[in-house]
């Protein structure tokens, strides 16, 4: 689970959401990906945060990762297995979705003693679009100070940071180049909420006022997560 490839569908709308049908037929068709060794699909939900209120949250995020980064490009190539995602006419709720894509290679932080997560879980996505004055610096100090803070967030399940790679691709969709993702999982919309307005998420603040200079700010969307697990063996 080294290589995480990012695709996010916006839709104008900030009502519109996916389909029974097209949400079956997408977490289907991903799981079926050869060599992925695994995937979550976010879907939109709600919740309350202290400092941040960025809009809705995406139609649809997948993260589907591999453990190789040819791995990942072969699924994205121009005879990738991928392509079929672009055939909005297969997955119609998705039709006046815009599409960005990224890969990105994953840090997974344990949690000590956590128990395992209830299905469906809810995520707190956050970007970093950048840049940073110094990028090797911010993440350092990112990396250093960020996640022992957020273990300390009640109830919390999982912890994840991403950063970008250079990647080859053939997808019809347009490229993000986020210097960095993060992403903190909980049981449940409610759960992320306590968290969020937690004495913890002070502390969050005051480290993100002590990031190396950055700019481009911070984007943060909740979001329902449910795991896709792979149909083809490795």
């Amino acid at each position: 689970m080294r290589f995480c490839y990012f695709l996010t569908f916006e839709n104008a709308s900030p009502e519109a959401r996916l389909s029974p049908s097209d949400k079956a037929g997408i977490a289907s068709f991903v799981a079926a990906t050869p060599a992925l060794s695994h995937a979550e699909m976010h879907t939109p939900a709600t919740a309350s945060d202290i400092y941040t209120a960025d809009g809705p949250s995406p139609q649809l995020a997948l993260q589907l990762y591999f453990d190789d980064l040819l791995e990942l490009e072969a699924a994205i190539s121009p005879n990738g297995y991928l392509l079929a995602l672009a055939d909005r006419s297969a997955w119609p709720s998705l039709s006046g979705a815009k599409a960005t894509q990224q890969a990105m290679y994953a840090r997974h932080f344990e949690i000590a003693k956590a128990p395992p997560p209830m299905r469906p879980r809810c995520s707190f996505l956050v970007h970093y679009p950048g840049p940073a004055e110094d990028f090797n610096t911010w993440f350092n100090h990112y990396v250093a100070s960020h996640p022992p803070i957020m273990r300390r967030f009640p109830q919390i399940r999982q912890i994840e940071i991403l950063s970008r790679v250079d990647w080859i691709d053939a997808m019809p969709f347009a490229r993000a180049s986020h210097m960095q993702r993060n992403r903190v999982v909980f049981d449940s919309p409610e759960a992320l909420t306590a968290a969020l307005q937690s004495p913890v998420r002070h502390e969050m603040r005051q480290d993100y006022h002590r990031f190396p200079p950055f700019a481009g700010g911070s984007f943060h969307f909740p979001a329902l997560t449910e795991t896709i697990k792979p149909s083809r063996a490795r």
